[in-house]
């Protein structure tokens, strides 16, 4: 009777000298490899993500125990029959009636993670317009509250979005937003499928041309909790260049947002044209968090006949 205790001891011990060896703490091992996420739908999908994964390693568990226990002590003696367990009413509940339960239980919490990540309000904060293209992005900011919560849709003359930031093979687009703050995006390409894929936001939605004749639901919302620079990619095969169609999300406090909006809507002295969105951020001088150009990736290099050493 003593073993099970001793045995449970010793794999509690392995568990955790293996954490304690791999330099992770509790909560970086109960995410079982995602990244710690960014907004609260990010924190519904990892939570999602680590009780499934418990769920199944329990079953998995439990599963190579009945496996291997008769394996071990109850192989073939002797010529006697052993004890059959067929048409035994109780067994047979339980291993039907568990499998069901388990799934039912998945289902309701999957559902309802779903249901609250793809949520959307009726009247958000700012509202992106974000368009892929081969091989990079285009981020048209349509709507934005400013500090005293007006609305303000910046436009050009011609009445086309006035805050535009478009990317190219020398400059990884900046996708700048607030924290604290509800943003709507609106997803569509101009040529082939891409996927919008944020590793912090734990979310990605593919982002097809005329989304509107596929029959594609392509918005979905959320709300950054902290400042930070985070790597955006396209994570559809999308032709030649799309392991280096990167962008960056560059999330701001509210103050700080309204400071860059404010900018790309004015004159630079410097150059007699709006400002740009690099230009915006070196003025607003807030360190790294306004670098003018990515600090999580870099530009990919369009050269077909370029060679770099490997590692």
């Amino acid at each position: 009777m003593g073993t099970v205790p001793r045995a449970v001891k010793v794999l509690g011990l392995v568990a955790l000298v293996a954490v304690a060896a791999s330099g992770c703490s509790a909560d970086e091992v109960l995410r079982f490899g995602w990244p710690d996420g960014v907004t609260p739908q990010a924190d519904e999908m990892r939570q999602l993500w680590t009780w499934a994964t418990v769920a199944a390693l329990v079953v998995g568990v439990i599963t190579w125990a009945l496996i291997l226990w008769p394996v071990a002590f109850h192989r073939k003696k002797g010529d006697t029959l052993p004890k059959q367990f067929q048409y035994n009413h109780f067994l047979e509940f339980i291993y039907t009636g568990l499998p069901v339960i388990i799934v039912v239980v998945l289902f309701y919490f999957t559902a309802t993670t779903e249901n609250s990540v793809l949520a959307e309000e009726k009247d958000p904060d700012v509202t992106v317009d974000v368009v892929a293209f081969q091989w990079n992005w285009e981020f048209d900011h349509k709507s934005y509250k400013d500090a005293g919560g007006t609305l303000r849709e910046p436009k050009d003359p011609e009445g086309g979005p006035l805050v535009r930031t478009v990317g190219n093979s020398r400059e990884i687009p900046l996708l700048v937003l607030p924290t604290s703050r509800t943003i709507h995006y609106n997803l569509r390409a101009v040529d082939v499928i891409h996927s919008f894929f944020v590793p912090e936001f734990n979310f990605k939605r593919d982002v097809f041309p005329h989304p509107e004749k596929n029959n594609q639901d392509n918005t979905f919302q959320n709300r950054i909790d902290q400042e930070g620079s985070f790597v955006g990619r396209c994570a559809e095969l999308c032709g030649t260049y799309h392991s280096g169609m990167n962008f960056e999300v560059r999330a701001l406090s509210p103050d700080k947002f309204d400071r860059f909006m404010t900018l790309r809507q004015q004159v630079n002295p410097k150059t007699n044209a709006l400002y740009t969105t690099a230009q915006a951020l070196e003025e607003m001088k807030c360190g790294q968090l306004c670098s003018p150009t990515a600090v999580t990736t870099v530009p990919f290099n369009t050269d077909r006949t370029a060679r770099v050493p490997s590692g």
